[in-house]
């Protein structure tokens, strides 16, 4: 089984990433169910601006689109930004939307009988609210959300320190991805037994 890690950071390599080590901790807790992760730093690659899946010559979307299609889970990771998504987040978004358009050799929509989650990092409230709408985005495309296919960590309103920086909510985090972990390899194992059915008018 294989699994996409979308991490949707404003910060581009090797700067460290909250964001990525929340995320890295539920890639970890997959892998012991045998799923084979591969991780994209959004930030770090050339992303056209649109709503198509192959926006022409320099655009990097197209490998990402590729390992999404080819995997049974995907990982939107995504830092609080004024209480939003951030803007990467939103651009991937705005590119898997081509995938509601787009079907299988069978007919059957692209993103069927996927299974997808999100984890959220920052030191401000509103992970709830980045949660919502990127999971009901992705249900939109034609994603399956299990229950509780997320994981978050925030310092509360207000500034403050980040996720790297203190230990505070860490074991909540991280028990809460490991959840996060088994659900989405337990639907991602039952619909690959017993695909949704598609039905036609």
């Amino acid at each position: 089984m294989r699994a996409t890690l979308l991490n949707c950071s404003l910060k581009r390599s090797p700067e460290p990433s909250h964001t990525q080590m929340l995320a890295e901790s539920v890639v970890a807790a997959m892998k012991g169910w045998g799923v084979e992760t591969t991780s994209y730093r959004l930030v770090d690659l050339r992303l056209a601006h649109g709503v198509a899946t192959d926006l022409g010559a320099g655009d990097d979307w197209p490998r990402v689109h590729a390992a999404i299609t080819t995997s049974q889970i995907l990982i939107v990771a995504t830092p609080t930004w004024v209480g939003h998504p951030s803007s990467l987040a939103q651009q991937a978004i705005e590119r898997m939307d081509a995938m509601i358009a787009e079907t299988d050799e069978d007919g059957r929509p692209i993103a069927y009988d996927r299974v997808a989650g999100v984890v959220v990092t920052g030191n401000e409230d509103g992970a709830h609210h980045v949660i919502s709408e990127i999971a009901g985005a992705l249900v939109d495309i034609g994603f399956t959300i299990p229950g509780q296919a997320w994981t978050y960590w925030n310092r509360g309103p207000g500034p403050g320190p980040s996720f790297s920086e203190i230990s505070e909510g860490h074991a909540w985090s991280y028990a809460t991805g490991r959840t996060m972990a088994s659900n989405l390899v337990s639907v991602a194992k039952a619909l690959a037994d017993r695909p949704m059915p598609v039905t036609v008018g």
